[in-house]
């Protein structure tokens, strides 16, 4: 993975922990999901509800080794990836933003 693929999913993961970005429609909820199915990304840190109400789990709350747990994207990606991705801070996001 390049480095602009990497800035790419850590920026969505700052996006799925801090929870805002849920509740928005369209683009960036459809692109949040694919990340998390195809491993790039997984749950954040708590749960909480989309736009359309829809419940959305925390990364404990899954069985471990499915999508949206660390273990998949362990498997997926490997344990360096996967703890890039376990380190972004909740407000990381309003660091990127401001």
């Amino acid at each position: 993975m390049n480095t602009e693929e990497l800035d790419y999913y850590l920026q969505l993961q700052a996006q799925i922990n801090s929870l805002v970005a849920w509740r928005l429609e369209g683009s960036v909820g459809r692109a949040m999901m694919d990340a998390i199915q195809g491993g790039h990304c997984m749950l954040g840190f708590d749960s909480t509800r989309d736009f359309w109400g829809s419940y959305i789990p925390a990364r404990d709350e899954v069985q471990a080794g499915t999508v949206g747990s660390y273990s998949y994207v362990v498997a997926q990606h490997g344990v360096d990836y996967a703890e890039r991705l376990a380190d972004v801070p909740e407000d990381s996001l309003l660091k990127v933003m401001g």
